[in-house]
């Protein structure tokens, strides 16, 4: 008596003969395993050398802003003045470092008193290695004000920073913000560039149509072959992760939970991006046609996600674009989980946002796939 078919053993088998051939593909292993992590090595060693020459700070909304000094400090090219509309993105930024500090200008309270103002200051100690030479500057501007308002008397403003004002909090190192972002554009690069190679090679080379002929259902070819893109990344992930967390100490605030929780989110991202990726195999005419197609969604997102520097840097115009890719909300969510100490429902607005994109992406690559 014949065995009965099983439609999940075909599956597996699929599954299995489809992961050995993404380890024999170079552009494969490139793109989900050198490429990422050349970049993490790169920036892992950079380090947190500082922000440069030029100070982010927040002026707080009691400052005094009509004096001389105020007007120093806004008009020099060495301090760019941020604003924010709650005081709870201020905080966040001054947590990570963002920003150098909050500066705060107040009058002397002794009427008649010298210095006729205060210079006050607080910060972080993710902001340790700028401090010293902000201050330094301070004290520079507060020099060239005073010899051009009060002439020889004393100082216009003394600095009032004490030990208490620079707040000790967890070091947000480079790593934390760059490998996130690479292990986000190495799920999109897998999930597009992968998947849309994949089918289309499968259905030029007949493949699909040999499947056909057997007994096993289209949905279990496609689980199939999506399972073995999905075992392939999940490794690459706990590959970069690893790295990241071992050789560059990449913060994991809960440690081997938050090392599952971003393992879930690059799940999560990565059947997502496969949806666009679907598309693509159902709209190129010949294999020379996919990189053009797939660049079309990767490379805006490589550069308007937030994969190397905050969206925030980029003119106010252009940040609702970059604020509704799924790569940023990724993104946003590992970054969130990693340092911050989020857990998985604390991101509902990222996972909601991705989920929307991989019923669009997912629809219309129903449209659009063809099986020959």
């Amino acid at each position: 008596m014949s065995e009965q078919f099983s439609q999940i053993r075909a599956m597996l088998a699929i599954t299995k003969g489809s992961f050995r051939a993404i380890f024999r593909s170079p552009s494969a292993v490139v793109f989900s395993f050198a490429f990422p992590l050349v970049f993490i090595l790169v920036f892992g060693f950079i380090g947190n050398s500082g922000s440069g020459p030029v100070y982010k700070i927040a002026f707080d909304k009691q400052t005094d802003s009509t004096n001389a000094l105020y007007d120093s400090l806004v008009a020099s090219k060495n301090i760019k003045v941020m604003h924010y509309a709650s005081d709870k993105d201020l905080e966040a930024d001054l947590v990570k470092g963002h920003i150098t500090g909050v500066v705060k200008i107040v009058k002397n309270p002794v009427a008649g008193a010298l210095p006729p103002y205060l210079f006050k200051f607080r910060s972080t100690t993710a902001s340790n290695d700028r401090i010293p030479q902000f201050l330094s500057l301070c004290g520079n501007i507060i020099n060239k004000v005073t010899n051009a308002v009060l002439g020889r008397q004393p100082t216009f403003a003394a600095i009032a920073v004490g030990k208490e004002d620079i707040r000790e909090v967890r070091e947000y190192k480079t790593i934390d913000f760059i490998l996130p972002g690479q292990l986000g554009f190495s799920l999109l690069s897998a999930g597009v560039f992968g998947v849309a190679f994949l089918f289309f090679n499968l259905r030029q080379t007949l493949v699909l149509k040999r499947f056909f002929a057997t007994p096993i259902s289209r949905k279990y070819i496609v689980f199939g072959e999506a399972l073995s893109r999905v075992m392939f990344q999940l490794i690459t992930s706990i590959t970069i992760l690893l790295i990241g967390n071992l050789v560059f100490h990449f913060t994991l605030v809960h440690g081997f939970l938050t090392f599952l929780e971003l393992l879930v989110l690059s799940f999560l991202g990565l059947v997502v991006f496969m949806g666009f990726g679907f598309v693509v195999s159902g709209l190129a005419k010949t294999e020379s046609s996919i990189p053009p197609l797939a660049n079309l969604i990767t490379l805006p997102q490589f550069l308007l996600a937030g994969t190397f520097f905050s969206i925030d840097v980029f003119p106010a115009w252009l940040q609702p674009i970059c604020r509704i890719l799924p790569l940023t909300h990724l993104n946003d969510a590992m970054r969130k989980v990693a340092f911050e100490g989020a857990h998985l429902n604390d991101c509902g607005l990222q996972i909601g946002v991705l989920l929307l994109w991989g019923i669009a992406g997912y629809s219309a690559a129903i449209r659009v796939f063809k099986w020959e």
